[in-house]
């Protein structure tokens, strides 16, 4: 936003010469307050973005240092190295995103965004039971890695962590349901799950598939408001699963 300069002082009636000692805040003066103010609060917007996203990498950067480290001392376990990749195609993006026009603070939006990211972090990553032989659970974690890296190309950098509205996209991966890195994320978890199942890797993935679910309501209430992703959800029935969400 630009900000012109205010005229030179006049005299008279409707522009006083100088506000003396007790005198109320004349118009021009809160004029010049108003770029003050919009600097002080987008200083401070600014900052929460950064610490948010610094927050973000170090968390990421502590569990792909646990990872890799379980991974060296059992280096047949693939599930696990693309547990890695997944996390960092799904955080490490993130991370670069574009700032967006509308976001979604609503207590309920921020526990589903913030526990369908970081639920990483809960996951057991000592070996669970094979409920399918390595390299297939493997085959689906590239899979969804690659879905997944499709539908962020698609966004380019309209993407984040909370609902968000960073601008309607409906070219790429986004012409088949509208929410393709869902299917993605799905397609990722269920190869991990299926290779190392256990009893708190079935809570986590649980947790995980439902939060996502809520994430997706969230987003798209506050998208509804944009008249193009309405005549975008006409075109694009289907949420995640084509044929079934």
């Amino acid at each position: 936003m630009t900000w012109t300069t205010p005229p030179p002082e006049r005299h008279g009636e409707h522009c006083p010469a100088k506000k003396k000692s007790g005198e109320t805040e004349s118009v021009a003066d809160r004029v010049d307050a108003l770029p003050r103010a919009i600097t002080a609060s987008g200083m401070r917007a600014a900052s929460v973005e950064v610490l948010a996203r610094c927050a973000a990498a170090l968390m990421f950067s502590l569990f792909a240092y646990a990872a890799i480290k379980r991974w060296q001392q059992e280096p047949n376990r693939i599930t696990l190295l693309l547990l890695v990749v997944g996390a960092f195609v799904t955080l490490g993006l993130s991370l670069f995103a574009r700032v967006p026009m509308q976001r979604d603070w609503t207590p309920f939006a921020f526990i589903c965004a913030v526990g369908g990211t970081f639920y990483f972090l809960a996951v057991r990553l000592a070996p669970g039971v094979h409920l399918v032989p390595e390299m297939a659970g493997a085959a689906l974690q590239v899979f969804g890695i690659f879905w997944e890296l499709f539908a962020k190309a698609s966004l380019r950098r309209s993407f984040g962590i909370l609902p968000a509205n960073r601008g309607v996209v409906s070219r790429g991966a986004y012409r088949f349901v509208r929410h393709p890195m869902y299917l993605g994320y799905f397609v990722m978890d269920i190869g991990f799950l299926l290779v190392n199942f256990g009893i708190q890797n079935m809570i986590v993935y649980g947790c995980q598939f439902a939060l996502q679910v809520g994430r997706i309501l969230r987003e798209e209430k506050l998208l509804s408001d944009d008249e193009s992703y309405r005549a975008y959800r006409s075109k694009v029935r289907f949420r995640v699963i084509p044929g079934v969400f």
